[in-house]
């Protein structure tokens, strides 16, 4: 009998029905091409067993004169340099009050009126009118967590993370509150915002002053004036961090916690926090849940309400960063890591600094460059097209002077600017409809501005990337290069990636490179979820596109680092190619790898096929598993309608496991259809494969 080889076409094609892209591959997950054939994806590990506060989308590696290694980890709530595997929070101060411009910090107590039924839904109290909107309460042993108050009730109530058991508690049970009500006229915070006091005393019982004087996050905003936080056990931020965020031992106020803190209470503000996740549309009811006073209303502009980007750039061992549509910061190095970032404008000698920028970066003959910024004469109005530099060599200087090579430029097409990428001959400005090309030219312009090209999209801030001279980025629905032309990529998932993405989160498509590999990837949320959980991947080498399901909300290409840095919405750091299995988890567990074929057939499928055995042609180099396996499928079908990758459609399959190192002399099996589909995948630990060309052994065979 006749043995056909099975030799695909690299890529993944479903532009085309399955029937249609014979010869061709169809479906996939965590696979790649090398020299057109198939293989696994390397795996990932944490960079260190740390985590971090917030979802990161942001991240910038450097070397410091001294040779130390840093990377700038911008968060939503956060903004820290990672040196050896320790995260050290610089995050910036936005304000600083005076001795006593905390008004004051307030305890609760009260007591129950009756008993609590077993299933925990509301708490009566005697009088609820003192308590906050929702706060964390303790009775007796039990810790309680409510949500509302209704007239004396505490309601949406669930159990703490105590270990007891305890159901009901004795009418007049003392309810000891661990929520703090913190008073300061005209504080300007938003939920989850951090605050450090300093100079509170006691409250009088078991709120001390060292209770009160640390960094606590705002849990709540009550108004203009006022807002909640939960008193904790002494200990540092860093040290209560979670993957589901801090994890404090919280201390409950009693009924000698009559005290105020004093009338000598410092409150130090940072930065606000953002959002983790893109609000649509403005006025009542945007903005994140909570993140304003009851009916309000939200300007999107504003800082903390949209989707929090961080730009940076280290400006020689130093770094300069900015919230995009806010200020601009920098931090010394030689001051330490303990100390914050602070405003560029206060730098002693600043001079005509930008206050708000929409990204900042360090050009090659060191200017710092401001995109979306405001002007020179109008201090504090942004202007979404506007280019500002500063003086070579000063990052203070920004004054345009006959004497210095600081000044400005404006696009003029567009509403406004959404991202720069610095290339190794220009830097490319895109605004929402337009490209444009920023060259050197010296003196006296120092900068100059091309148009490229009119009518081109642009999906997010974070879509575009730097590949050498070429640049690469994702539309609202196409993919374009830039190699000294604009170029539309012709792409074989087109449809299946822009029919299955969430639209209204487009903002948080982030594209990285994977040079050892030629590939440049999108990672996006699916229609189906509303943080980044796809990929799509172009091979720029092969010219070949493939895809898959990984959670990942920024890249970083090897180069500082030996091996490619990935941010995940688990709030750690991964190392990729790093082995061949997930390491998320402790023990690390398989990766789930895939790829299958479109259907064939025997001439134009009039005949049935009738195959009898499978020779496999592959191979599990460095594999770590004792015995490396995967799963070879064949799959036959009598028609091509239906749902191919419904996995109860209308097929019959044999698998056949191959062992490390020594390919399955054959496999035999016996399967009748007019069409068959090629599958490889495996699910085990240390599994590492790569696929070249099996033979299936074939012949025709009657209608009936």
């Amino acid at each position: 009998m006749p043995l056909q080889k099975l030799q695909f076409r690299p890529g993944i094609n479903r532009e085309t029905t399955s029937y249609s892209n014979e010869g061709g591959w169809f479906d996939m997950d965590k696979v790649r091409f090398r020299f057109g054939y198939p293989e696994k994806i390397g795996g990932w590990i944490k960079t260190s067993i740390n985590s971090f506060l917030g979802t990161c989308r942001a991240l910038h590696p450097w070397v410091a004169l001294d040779g130390t290694n840093y990377l700038g980890v911008g968060t939503n709530l956060k903004y820290y340099i990672n040196e050896g595997g320790q995260y050290n929070d610089v995050t910036p101060i936005r304000a600083t009050t005076d001795a006593g411009g905390v008004a004051s910090i307030d305890a609760i107590a009260n007591t129950i009126s009756a008993n609590i039924s077993a299933v925990l839904t509301s708490i009566p109290l005697t009088s609820a009118s003192n308590f906050p909107a929702s706060g964390r309460i303790k009775i007796n042993s039990e810790i309680i967590t409510y949500a509302g108050v209704t007239s004396n009730n505490l309601i949406g109530c669930v159990r703490g993370v105590n270990d007891t058991v305890a159901a009901a508690h004795s009418s007049g049970a003392a309810v000891n509150c661990a929520t703090l009500i913190v008073t300061d006229t005209n504080n300007g915070v938003l939920e989850n915002d951090f605050v450090t006091f300093s100079g509170a005393a006691t409250l009088g019982g078991v709120i001390v002053a060292n209770i009160l004087n640390q960094e606590y996050q705002v849990t709540a905003i009550i108004g203009d004036n006022s807002y909640q936080i939960e008193a904790r056990a002494l200990s540092t931020i860093a040290s209560i961090t979670t993957t589901s965020g801090l994890n404090p031992s919280y201390v409950f106020a009693t009924s000698s916690d009559t005290g105020t803190g004093g009338s000598s209470i410092v409150g130090a503000y940072q930065f606000n926090t953002g959002l983790d996740t893109t609000i649509i549309g403005n006025g009542w009811g945007a903005g994140g849940w909570s993140r304003g006073t009851w009916g309000s209303g939200t300007d999107l502009s504003a800082s903390g309400q949209t989707l929090r980007i961080w730009s940076h750039d280290n400006f020689g061992e130093d770094l300069v960063m900015n919230i995009r549509d806010s200020n601009i910061f920098y931090w010394d190095k030689t001051n330490g890591l303990e100390t914050r970032a602070i405003e560029l404008s206060e730098l002693a000698g600043a001079n005509k600094v930008p206050t708000v920028a929409k990204q900042i970066m360090v050009s090659e003959d060191r200017h710092v460059i401001a995109f979306g910024c405001d002007s020179e004469s109008v201090e504090g109005t942004q202007d979404p097209l506007l280019i500002r530099f500063s003086d070579s060599e000063n990052v203070t200087e920004w004054q345009s002077l006959a004497t210095n090579t600081a000044g400005e430029l404006r696009i003029g097409s567009g509403s406004k600017i959404v991202t720069a990428v610095e290339t190794r001959q220009q830097i490319l400005v895109f605004t929402d409809v337009s490209l444009h090309a920023m060259q050197f030219l010296g003196a006296p312009f120092t900068f100059g501005i091309n148009s490229i090209s009119e009518g081109i999209t642009i999906a997010s801030p974070l879509s575009a990337i730097a590949v050498e001279d070429n640049v690469f980025w994702m539309g609202a629905e196409e993919f374009y290069a830039y190699g000294g032309t604009v170029q539309r990529l012709p792409c074989s998932v087109r449809d299946y990636v822009f029919s299955d993405i969430n639209v209204d989160q487009l903002e948080k498509v982030t594209a990285g490179v994977n040079s050892a590999f030629s590939e440049v990837t999108w990672f996006y949320p699916s229609a189906s979820s509303s943080e980044n959980d796809s990929y799509v991947t172009y091979n720029y080498d092969q010219k070949i596109w493939y895809y898959g399901l990984l959670a990942r909300t920024v890249w970083l290409d090897r180069g500082v680092n030996a091996d490619p840095t990935a941010a995940a919405p688990d709030h750690y750091l991964y190392s990729h190619e790093i082995g061949f299995d997930d390491g998320s988890t402790s023990p690390a567990t398989a990766i789930t790898s895939y790829i299958e074929s479109s259907q064939m057939d025997l001439g134009e499928g009039e005949q049935f096929a009738f195959m009898r055995r499978l020779i496999p042609d592959m191979t599990f180099r460095n594999s770590t598993a004792s015995v490396p396996s995967a799963t070879m499928t064949l799959k036959v079908r009598n028609f091509p309608g239906g749902d191919y990758l419904k996995s109860d459609a209308s097929s019959v399959s044999k698998t056949a496991s191959i062992p490390v190192e020594q390919f399955t002399e054959q496999v035999f099996v016996r399967l009748r259809g007019r069409s068959f589909a090629f599958r490889i995948e495996s699910d085990d630990t240390g599994v590492a494969w790569r696929l070249g060309s099996p033979r299936v052994d074939i012949r025709p065979d009657g209608r009936r």
